[in-house]
């Protein structure tokens, strides 16, 4: 056999059982992306958030997110937490927000982003991150939700029960959600109506949100809200305008746009400051 072919079949096994996961510097960076096939945390240098005191409207969310992290940044207990609710209300802001904060004071904590499509690995990445004492881990999964026939919740579980291991120590989840209970009330209502057992059916999907210990919900904002929001962001970027004018067009704005949220107000300012000849350099509220 020749050096070509050896080649070859190392490659292909290499394809089927690729070499483990090498140990990232975690002190390289303040966050990461969980990547698969192969697996990898990429490092995330720079973080697209804003600062905590631009969150307006969502201050008992805040506030008990921000303790939560608080404790847990410091080794102590802490929850697994559900930010669930209205579009565009600043669910997944406020997750990176709290985390900018808290890690001002604590540089161990990391933010650790893990899609959806990937809590089949989700083991794989607890291994990895419990071998890591030293920081501590907010495990981030956005945009959460499952459909009747989706098995990922199961794995979820790895992360929320933990199995026989437990979940690691230096790990907490945060999850932010559109559905209270991660999966469309249609299709909950379908699985109950066609089951033998409509209770048992739907249970352990259901239940799936109560093993969260915080549920931080998230509803559509005020007019009075959705102008502070802007005038908050005004006074961060130094845009002046003149205030009735400034209120007649943000009314019209989300008018047009027939909803008010955190979304809607940030989009408004990017109009205005390009409008007004202001550069924006930070990234502001983009949630599902």
């Amino acid at each position: 056999m020749n050096e070509d072919s050896l080649a070859r079949i190392a490659a292909a096994l290499d394809r089927i059982s690729p070499p483990p996961l090498a140990a990232p510097d975690f002190d390289a960076a303040p966050a990461f992306v969980w990547h698969v096939e192969p697996d990898r945390l990429e490092p995330v240098h720079q973080i697209a958030r804003v600062d905590l005191d631009l969150l307006i409207g969502v201050d008992r969310s805040r506030d008990t997110l921000l303790a939560n992290t608080r404790q847990f940044a410091k080794g102590l207990s802490a929850n697994n937490a559900l930010l669930w609710g209205a579009r565009g209300m600043g669910k997944s802001s406020l997750v990176k927000a709290v985390h900018g904060a808290v890690q001002a004071d604590c540089p161990a904590l990391k933010l650790v982003e893990l899609q959806r499509e990937d809590l089949p690995s989700v083991g794989r990445l607890l291994a990895h991150l419990r071998e890591a004492p030293a920081h501590r881990f907010i495990l981030f999964c956005d945009d959460l939700s499952f459909s009747h026939d989706d098995q990922h919740y199961k794995s979820l579980k790895a992360v929320l029960d933990g199995g026989i291991e437990g979940r690691p120590d230096n790990v907490v989840l945060y999850a932010t959600s559109n559905r209270r209970h991660l999966m469309p009330r249609d299709m909950i209502e379908n699985e109950r109506s066609t089951a033998i057992s409509p209770s048992e059916a739907v249970e352990e999907k259901v239940s799936l949100s109560d093993r969260f210990g915080l549920w931080l919900g998230f509803h559509p904002c005020s007019q009075d809200e959705y102008l502070s929001m802007i005038d908050g962001y005004c006074t961060a970027y130094g845009v002046q305008t003149e205030a009735a004018t400034l209120r007649a067009e943000a009314i019209e704005w989300q008018a047009t746009r027939g909803a008010r949220s955190g979304r809607v107000a940030w989009q408004f300012f990017v109009d205005l400051a390009g409008r007004s000849g202001v550069r924006l350099e930070q990234a502001g509220p983009a949630d599902p």
